[in-house]
């Protein structure tokens, strides 16, 4: 198929690659002319596992460009995906949708024959209605609106796009629905694939639905640490039992410093709002307070360092290993990481950040902050080392804690992640802390 994707940015980069690795004719919408630019090189605007690899393969083929014309995407797609950002509004009211509706908008007017357009952008409920209105209007006749939203882990965008669990389509006609599998065909071959046809507002609550009840996971799992803290016990094991049981799983029941990013604070919190405006009132407290879990968090990680240092940081050398809100992206919105790093900042310590992919965007958001460009350097003298992202190159290799060892000034580890294989890190020497687990020593 002739597909355009509207919006090139963690969403859409990684969607119009994998478009094209299915086999479709692709052309991307950026209207940042240098992230255009970059894009229409072959390569990534920002880190993303995997995305590289596509744009490199399939850029200089011709069979995935990049423009900033909206009209050249008119002429040339049968199905537009839109995938610009639904940010957070300012005072928390919901998502701010003005660049869905403008590029909703934008596009109408210059549709001239039947083709689909395919929402992916996250959305308040009721916002698919509104622009429908707006296709209605102004779009030629034959034009259906479909709400697809995604449910990709920053990380993991490439592969979730190309192999996800379900796809979902919130649509209104058989023309629209067999769009959607055809687009879609190469992925639903498989046998492991869902596809879950529904009405619109259905698929805008279910995306909705999804992460805030993984956000409840995490937030459930780092309220039972502070318990385990309290009590002495071992929230990694309290973790495991529970993710026997089917009717919990594993998945995100991994306990830390907290959710963060540009999905899951953005739509809980959308969610939170919509949800108490419908009046939704016990509904409401309970996502309330998955939001206030999560923010004690940095707190709980604060002081975790402070107990590790056993004394006030103010001086203190501090290694943050970590910047991006999770490993697999150079993605720094929300981040927990970089608010740890930022509060231990305030706090008058001598921290000094390094991440293998974010550094750049993490100078750009908070220059005041020292960063380092190796994790050597970082390292060097620290009395405390704090792994606030995930990255395998601190957590999976086996020669990290002995090297580490050599450049520090003490072998405290802080993981706030609860990543490391503690054994491991025990016996280099180093004391090793984690949120929700007794400390735990060198044998002396």
């Amino acid at each position: 198929m002739r597909v355009s994707v509207i919006g090139c940015g963690h969403l859409g980069a990684p969607h119009a690659a994998a478009m094209a690795e299915l086999g479709h004719e692709v052309i991307g919408v950026e209207l940042n002319p240098e992230t255009c630019r970059i894009l229409q090189s072959g390569r990534g605007a920002f880190y993303e596992k995997g995305l590289d690899d596509l744009l490199a393969k399939h850029v200089p083929t011709g069979r995935l460009r990049f423009t900033s014309d909206l009209a050249e995407a008119a002429e040339f797609a049968d199905l537009h995906f839109i995938a610009v950002g639904t940010p957070l509004r300012e005072d928390g009211r919901g998502y701010d949708v003005d660049q869905v509706v403008g590029a909703v908008r934008s596009l109408a007017p210059l549709l001239r024959r039947p083709c689909t357009i395919v929402g992916k952008s996250t959305v308040t409920v009721g916002t698919v209605a509104r622009l429908q209105e707006i296709v209605t209007a102004e779009a030629a006749d034959g034009v259906d609106l479909v709400w697809n939203p995604e449910f990709l882990r920053e990380g993991h965008a490439v592969e979730d796009s190309l192999y996800p669990d379900r796809i979902v389509a919130g649509l209104t006609s058989s023309a629209a629905q067999k769009a959607i599998e055809e687009v879609y065909a190469p992925i639903l071959a498989r046998n492991d694939v869902t596809l879950i046809v529904t009405d619109p507002p259905t698929a805008e609550v279910l995306k909705s639905a999804a992460n805030a009840f993984l956000a409840t996971k995490i937030s459930y799992i780092n309220a039972m640490a502070e318990v385990c803290e309290l009590v002495g016990a071992d929230v990694s094991t309290v973790a495991y039992g529970l993710g026997i049981d089917p009717r919990i799983g594993h998945g995100g029941m991994r306990p830390g410093i907290g959710y963060g990013g540009g999905c899951l604070p953005k739509d809980t919190g959308a969610f939170t709002w919509r949800v108490g405006d419908l009046g939704a009132t016990r509904a409401h407290a309970l996502l309330q307070a998955v939001e206030d879990v999560n923010h004690s968090r940095l707190d709980a990680a604060t002081r975790l360092v402070e107990r590790a240092h056993g004394a006030p940081v103010d001086g203190a050398r501090i290694a943050v290993l970590g910047a991006s809100f999770k490993a697999g992206t150079s993605d720094v919105r929300n981040s927990p990481a970089l608010r740890l790093a930022g509060r231990l900042h305030e706090a008058g310590a001598r921290a000094v950040i390094y991440d293998p992919e974010s550094n750049d965007a993490a100078r750009r958001l908070h220059p005041e902050y020292t960063y380092a460009d190796d994790a050597a350097t970082a390292l060097e003298g620290a009395e405390v080392v704090v792994l606030a992202t995930e990255w395998p190159q601190f957590t999976h290799d086996t020669k990290f804690p002995s090297s580490a060892g050599e450049v520090v000034q003490r072998r405290v580890l802080v993981d706030v992640r609860n990543a490391v294989d503690s054994d491991a890190w025990v016996a280099a020497g180093w004391e090793v802390w984690q949120l929700g687990r007794p400390e735990q020593l060198p044998k002396v």
